[in-house]
């Protein structure tokens, strides 16, 4: 029997793949770079080194485009607190959490831009995933934390200010990099000091909810 038709079925969903992720990509820095309604899809398809016809192909408009990144940015936000099921621990569940989303600033900066754009100009397209995905997420990570307070594991502070404040802080460091990077001598944080701004944050949060 011939495997030749699952071969070139393979092929083609990885070709596929690649060509979704290059779009993706390209789209997440042009968004983040120039708004919604800056960016353009031939940009976009200039950025990729696709025609721009591919663009159409496999996102039928710039809205659906731009609504895909938007929720696979807050997607990976909210898988980085998968630490909250994991552990009875507050400070090591709040640890990974503040790492994890530090980590995406470094690695993804361009999203997290996208994603303040879009709530500082009222959130048009992501106020109803915010309103239900967002929203039930975050009230279910704020009633484990008022059950640490609750059992006396940390101090007794409003956990939606808590949580506000690690998303602030995290995503400053892709939000205001380049403010960062200027009074880093205008070069950018290595991994080393990266790191090392890591653990002050996660040092800093911790200690003032009394976890340390």
């Amino acid at each position: 029997m011939s495997t030749k038709p699952a071969v070139n079925g393979a092929h083609k969903a990885a070709i596929r793949q690649e060509n979704e992720e290059q779009i993706l990509a390209a789209a997440e820095r042009v968004f983040a770079d120039f708004g919604f309604k800056g960016a353009t899809t031939a940009r976009i398809a200039e950025i990729a080194n696709v025609p721009k016809a591919n663009v159409h192909y496999y996102f039928s408009t710039k809205e659906a485009l731009y609504r895909r990144i938007m929720e696979d940015v807050c997607d990976h936000w909210l898988e980085a607190a998968m630490t909250f099921d994991n552990s009875a621990d507050p400070a090591f569940i709040l640890r990974g959490y503040i790492e994890a989303k530090m980590d995406l600033s470094r690695v993804r900066p361009y999203g997290s831009r996208l994603w303040a754009h879009e709530i500082i100009r009222g959130a048009k397209f992501s106020s109803e995933y915010i309103s239900t995905t967002v929203k039930n997420w975050l009230d279910s990570r704020v009633e484990v934390i008022r059950g640490w307070i609750d059992e006396g594991k940390m101090d007794d502070v409003e956990p939606y200010t808590l949580m506000y404040m690690i998303f602030a802080t995290t995503q400053h460091y892709a939000d205001f990099g380049r403010q960062i990077e200027i009074f880093n001598n205008d070069k950018p944080l290595t991994d080393a000091q990266f790191a090392e701004a890591k653990e002050n944050v996660v040092r800093i949060i911790l200690k003032g909810v009394g976890l340390t």
